[in-house]
Protein backbone atom coordinates (compact mmCIF):
# COMPACT_ATOMS: atom_id res chain seq x y z
CA UNK A 1 0.00 0.00 0.00
CA UNK A 2 1.18 3.42 0.73
CA UNK A 3 4.08 4.59 2.48
CA UNK A 4 3.73 8.03 5.10
CA UNK A 5 6.36 9.39 3.35
CA UNK A 6 4.28 9.16 -0.16
CA UNK A 7 1.32 11.50 1.28
CA UNK A 8 1.87 14.99 0.79
CA UNK A 9 -0.53 17.91 0.61
CA UNK A 10 -1.36 18.87 -2.95
CA UNK A 11 -0.16 22.70 -2.16
CA UNK A 12 3.34 21.20 -1.80
CA UNK A 13 3.23 19.56 -5.13
CA UNK A 14 1.86 22.99 -6.71
CA UNK A 15 4.74 24.53 -5.21
CA UNK A 16 7.33 21.89 -5.66
CA UNK A 17 6.00 19.81 -8.79
CA UNK A 18 10.11 19.19 -10.04
CA UNK A 19 10.61 17.17 -6.41
CA UNK A 20 7.64 15.74 -6.51
CA UNK A 21 8.03 14.32 -10.34
CA UNK A 22 11.74 13.38 -9.45
CA UNK A 23 11.06 10.79 -6.58
CA UNK A 24 7.96 8.84 -8.23
CA UNK A 25 10.19 8.78 -11.27
CA UNK A 26 13.41 7.65 -8.98
CA UNK A 27 11.55 5.44 -6.34
CA UNK A 28 8.44 4.18 -8.89
CA UNK A 29 6.04 4.70 -5.88
CA UNK A 30 2.98 6.60 -5.99
CA UNK A 31 2.58 9.24 -4.35
CA UNK A 32 -0.94 10.13 -2.58
CA UNK A 33 -2.37 14.19 -2.87
CA UNK A 34 -4.03 15.35 -0.12
CA UNK A 35 -6.65 18.21 0.08
CA UNK A 36 -7.53 19.41 3.72
CA UNK A 37 -5.72 16.02 4.86
CA UNK A 38 -8.18 13.70 2.67
CA UNK A 39 -6.72 11.66 -0.44
CA UNK A 40 -7.52 13.70 -3.66
CA UNK A 41 -5.37 12.18 -6.45
CA UNK A 42 -2.56 9.88 -6.92
CA UNK A 43 0.38 10.74 -8.83
CA UNK A 44 2.18 8.32 -10.66
CA UNK A 45 5.38 8.10 -12.51
CA UNK A 46 5.42 7.33 -16.49
CA UNK A 47 6.49 4.14 -15.81
CA UNK A 48 4.73 3.01 -13.38
CA UNK A 49 1.73 4.54 -15.08
CA UNK A 50 2.93 2.20 -18.43
CA UNK A 51 3.16 -0.60 -16.17
CA UNK A 52 -0.08 -0.37 -14.64
CA UNK A 53 -1.74 0.09 -18.02
CA UNK A 54 -0.13 -3.07 -19.27
CA UNK A 55 -1.52 -4.91 -16.20
CA UNK A 56 -5.01 -3.68 -17.12
CA UNK A 57 -4.95 -4.56 -20.32
CA UNK A 58 -3.63 -7.98 -19.86
CA UNK A 59 -6.51 -8.39 -16.96
CA UNK A 60 -8.98 -7.13 -19.32
CA UNK A 61 -8.16 -10.02 -22.18
CA UNK A 62 -7.90 -12.62 -19.09
CA UNK A 63 -11.76 -11.68 -18.26
CA UNK A 64 -12.41 -11.43 -22.42
CA UNK A 65 -11.40 -15.49 -22.23
CA UNK A 66 -12.94 -16.35 -19.21
CA UNK A 67 -15.99 -15.08 -21.02
CA UNK A 68 -16.19 -16.40 -24.03
CA UNK A 69 -15.06 -19.89 -21.93
CA UNK A 70 -18.11 -20.06 -19.98
CA UNK A 71 -20.42 -18.76 -23.41
CA UNK A 72 -18.44 -21.58 -24.74
CA UNK A 73 -19.29 -23.85 -21.65
CA UNK A 74 -22.74 -23.14 -21.66
CA UNK A 75 -23.28 -24.27 -25.52
CA UNK A 76 -23.64 -20.79 -27.05
CA UNK A 77 -21.56 -20.98 -29.46
CA UNK A 78 -21.99 -20.72 -33.34
CA UNK A 79 -20.68 -23.14 -35.82
CA UNK A 80 -17.46 -22.27 -38.21
CA UNK A 81 -19.69 -22.82 -41.54
CA UNK A 82 -22.39 -20.64 -40.16
CA UNK A 83 -20.10 -17.26 -39.23
CA UNK A 84 -18.29 -17.38 -42.71
CA UNK A 85 -21.34 -17.56 -44.42
CA UNK A 86 -22.81 -14.54 -42.68
CA UNK A 87 -19.47 -12.89 -43.14
CA UNK A 88 -19.95 -13.60 -46.87
CA UNK A 89 -23.42 -11.89 -47.34
CA UNK A 90 -21.70 -8.66 -45.89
Amino acid sequence: MFQLEDIHPLTDFQRNAKTHLSRVNKTGRPEVLTVNGRAEAVLLGRKTYEKLNEALEELAAIKSIQVSLKQMAAGKTIPAKAVHQRLRKL
